[in-house]
């Protein structure tokens, strides 16, 4: 348990330092970029001070190569811009209480956030040794890579679409954005889905039923990106234009389904 607390305090520790960036930065698109950087601390932290085996190194790498393609590709994407809507938006409603309603909403709320989520990869690196890779766990690895593909490709193309001149005031509906409205969040839940069952697959001889737990990570994501900041906030944006309902009545809000006619 001591591991788990520690990577806790770090986690704490790193996301006030990414709080006091943002104050000076004046800017709190600085929690985006911190984001994914936090999984890879706690991933990292319980792996080297935890008794990990096979699956959790390659979970722990899994974790790694999503985090610093996000955190890098959010970076890059907010060079020069101003404020993310979402933040603006707060910073005016919350007035004088802004800086400590940033802290406690923003910053120690990710922080937690990240620690549940980060769930398969800890407990794999604290209960997981052996060299041995359940099928399932393959199985798992296989979701993530479909995800992984989902997520950076989607992004990809939507980055590619906004470059376009010729796409403004239009609606992004080509390639995977053709099956799902948010192939990008679709991914990213599918890959704590896959590391998920990895983790549970692998744990359930040394834990038992605790080893449903890493099921927490994959349920809280998806909750959060279909109810909460993902989906619900992005729509919202585009709510009532021609061409946005459009391509709602036709395309799936989150699962890739061919286009309805």
């Amino acid at each position: 348990m001591d591991i788990f607390l520690t990577a806790l305090l770090f986690l704490f520790v790193y996301m006030c330092v990414a709080f006091v960036i943002s104050l000076i930065r004046k800017d709190n698109g600085t929690a985006d970029i911190a984001y994914g950087w936090g999984f890879v601390l706690v991933a990292w932290t319980t792996y080297l001070l935890g008794n990990p085996g096979l699956v959790a190194f390659f979970a722990s790498v899994c974790a790694t190569i999503w985090a610093a393609r996000l955190s890098i590709r959010i970076y890059l994407r907010n060079i020069g811009k101003p404020e993310d809507f979402r933040y603006k938006e707060w910073r005016e409603a919350w007035g004088k209480t802004f800086v400590l309603r940033s802290f406690l909403q923003v910053y120690v709320l990710q922080g937690a956030i990240i620690f549940l989520v980060a769930l398969p990869l800890s407990l794999l690196n604290v209960y997981g040794p052996g060299s041995a890779v359940p099928t399932l766990a393959l199985v798992g690895f296989g979701l993530w890579i479909i995800g992984f593909f989902f997520e950076a490709v989607g992004d990809f193309q939507l980055a590619q679409f906004l470059r376009n001149p010729e796409s403004k005031g239009a609606v992004m509906d080509k390639g995977l954005w053709r099956y799902t409205r948010h192939p990008n969040y679709f991914g990213e839940s599918l890959m704590w889905w896959g590391l998920g069952l990895a983790a549970a697959s692998t744990l359930l001889p040394f834990i038992g039923l605790g080893a449903l737990a890493a099921f927490i990570s994959p349920i809280l994501i998806t909750f959060l990106l279909l109810k909460v900041s993902g989906v619900p906030m992005l729509e919202k944006r585009f709510e009532g234009k021609p061409a946005w309902e459009a391509y709602k009545k036709r395309t799936s809000v989150f699962f890739p389904l061919p286009p309805r006619a």
